[in-house]
């Protein structure tokens, strides 16, 4: 029998640093697509996806499949000194769906945060230029590149010392209160300001902004982004970390614009649920690090390998886009009829099955959150001021259980947010 819940929580608060932050007090025991079983036999209704990383749910049958295979032949040999095909055969597969233009190369890491690194390098390689141009609200991860690439100082950049220099942060759109405008203007205040346009190598941005409140990039304002990296031969890079893979309606994020990045990052969902990140963009710019320059002990894991061709495989069989489209259009009927009843609800917004809700107060979402988590439906929150509730469900979820949740969710708005 394992140890009770109030038994693990002391032996975590004995075992782990303070800056591991754990938002559940309770612990899995097993997993099932769409649902949670805790130690003590609680069922949940997974709305967080291990933070947009299980798009295909919990221990989907082809991944589980895949890697069971992959573990009888072989666990690792460093693809950088033994290669496999399975390698090959799925950068050839991304190659083939990433939307970037002309013939792509892709490289694979294990995390997010190394994709988003690995593609500051390519692009410092090929433009042999320094600067990169992010910005606010934008989460690109927690190494020390990273980290300065990183748009919130709280929880992320406190207390750590000086970051890593020649990055900028320009201010992102969001249509109310900063115009597609205002974030041009913040961009050519940065090259008045700070760094000559010549000396930038990179301009990077989330097409939907995850930690930042799931708020889309206006269209005008990626074209113009477009064609201001255009002018100035800045590359753009497009962070698909906790967009990709089916999330917002289409594979990529990119999709859903008028033009296309010179690279994009990849991981979360990749792998259903395995360490596993990409970097791909257009093969010239790919190809300009030398040999050597990019990898990593554990890039490209066979068994991650194994489980995201398994991913790409349910995507296209189930049509997980289409379904991502058409989760997200209840999920955004449910929420705007929730709206007009609900005054402490200040916005419904998103793209595909990536929507969020935000309140004019952060209080109402965790109360919100709490609520829904005590009914049993899983929730997180997000955004500058922690006032937006995500969802980011498996898009496997049986359309009945899927309902269940928003039932959860309508009575917990209903008591906490009217």
């Amino acid at each position: 029998m394992s140890d009770s819940k109030n038994t693990l929580n002391q032996r975590k608060q004995n075992a782990l640093p303070r800056g591991n932050a754990v938002m559940c007090d309770w612990y899995a025991s097993k997993a099932e697509n769409a649902t949670l079983w805790d130690t003590e036999g609680r069922e949940v209704i997974d709305f967080a996806g291990g933070i947009a990383v299980l798009n295909t749910g919990h221990r989907h049958p082809k991944v589980v499949a895949a890697v069971k295979e992959q573990l009888d032949k072989f666990t690792h040999t460093a693809f950088q000194i033994v290669p496999y095909e399975s390698y090959i055969s799925l950068a050839e597969r991304i190659n083939q769906r990433v939307p970037v233009e002309g013939p792509a190369k892709t490289a694979f890491f294990s995390t997010g945060a190394e994709a988003v690194e690995n593609a500051v390098k390519i692009a410092r390689s090929y433009t042999g230029r320094h600067g990169v141009i992010t910005f606010g609200g934008a989460f690109h991860g927690r190494t020390m590149m990273t980290m300065a690439m990183t748009g919130k100082v709280a929880p992320y950049k406190q207390d750590f010392g000086p970051m890593v220099p020649s990055v900028f942060h320009g201010r992102f759109p969001d249509e109310k209160e900063i115009t597609v405008e205002q974030a041009l203007n913040s961009l050519d205040d940065i090259f008045h300001y700070d760094i000559a346009p010549h000396n930038v190598a990179a301009i990077v941005l989330e097409p939907v902004q995850g930690e930042g409140g799931f708020r889309v990039a206006p269209n005008a304002f990626m074209t113009a982004l477009r064609e201001l990296a255009d002018k100035h031969g800045i590359l753009l890079i497009a962070d698909e970390v906790q967009t990709g893979f089916a999330r917002t309606g289409t594979l990529f994020a990119m999709e859903n614009f008028d033009v296309k990045p010179d690279i994009i990052t990849m991981a979360k969902s990749l792998a259903g649920g395995f360490p596993l990140s990409a970097v791909a963009g257009r093969a010239e710019v790919m190809d300009a690090p030398n040999p050597g320059g990019l990898g990593g002990t554990y890039a490209g894991n066979p068994l991650s390998i194994a489980a995201a061709h398994a991913v790409l495989d349910a995507i296209d069989e189930e049509q997980l886009c289409q379904r991502s489209q058409q989760l997200g259009g209840e999920l955004v009927s449910c929420l705007q009829e929730l709206q007009a009843r609900c005054p402490a609800i200040n916005e419904v917004r998103g793209l595909g099955s990536m929507v969020a809700v935000e309140f004019h107060q952060a209080e109402v979402a965790r109360k919100v959150q709490a609520a829904a988590m005590e009914a049993g439906l899983l929730l997180l929150t997000c955004g500058q001021k922690g006032n937006v509730i995500r969802f980011l469900y498996p898009l496997t979820i049986p359309t009945d259980q899927f309902r269940q949740g928003l039932a959860i969710l309508t009575q917990a708005l209903q008591e906490n947010a009217a």
